[in-house]
């Protein structure tokens, strides 16, 4: 149990967290992780809603994937770093946000590899901000794949309101060989940070 304060009413109360996340030994907690209700809690006060953000280590060993949830530019231990490395097979991530997190299960459940959405999503912003410069900047997220040929739903907000935009698998297919003309553009080592700001270290 952790001490929180509501965003609402400033009451204190305690919350129960959990700093690892194993879904092959708790599969219901896939489900809330995806959806986002296992980081909210309510207020017993005045009943609001609020986020728990906390360090939390995801982990789904049917698929070989981990994933940090570690807020702000907090880094995982050395020795859990050391330790993973004997894995093998293992897709090793580190964020900061619950959605981010929320996105990368996503992403792995559909198939697809993160490194190439990143650069899907880069050309697709460009492609975005010929339309409304606004967009240069956009915080795309995926969210699924839809239909007969498996367009990419990605979501962002613009001015103020939540977009979705729906990108051809063609654009992933061609991301996917621009990173392989750019053998450079990897991950680093251990839980790796893949996102907007990585992907644009290689790309302006």
């Amino acid at each position: 149990m952790v001490p929180v304060s509501c965003n609402h009413c400033h009451q204190q109360t305690e919350i129960e967290i959990r700093q690892s996340i194993n879904v092959a030994l708790d599969p219901p907690l896939k489900a809330r992780v995806k959806d986002g209700s296992l980081f909210v809690w309510e207020c017993p006060y005045c009943g609001h809603r609020n986020l728990a953000l906390y360090q939390t280590l995801y982990h789904d060993p049917d698929t070989r994937l981990m994933v940090w949830l570690l807020p702000g530019n907090q880094q995982p231990p050395q020795a859990v770093e050391e330790a993973v490395k004997e894995l093998e097979g293992y897709t090793l991530r580190r964020v900061k946000e619950v959605g981010e997190l929320i996105e990368k299960v996503n992403v792995h459940d559909a198939g697809l590899d993160d490194c190439v959405l990143e650069m899907c999503k880069w050309v697709t912003r460009r492609e975005l901000s010929a339309k409304n410069p606004a967009a240069a900047n956009a915080s795309l997220k995926f969210l699924r794949l839809e239909g007969a040929d498996n367009d990419l739903v990605l979501a962002f907000p613009l001015e103020g309101q939540m977009q979705v935009v729906n990108v051809g698998f063609n654009v992933y297919e061609d991301a996917r060989g621009i990173l392989a003309r750019n053998p450079s553009v990897k991950p680093a080592e251990g839980f790796a940070q893949v996102d907007q700001d990585w992907i644009e270290q290689f790309f302006r």
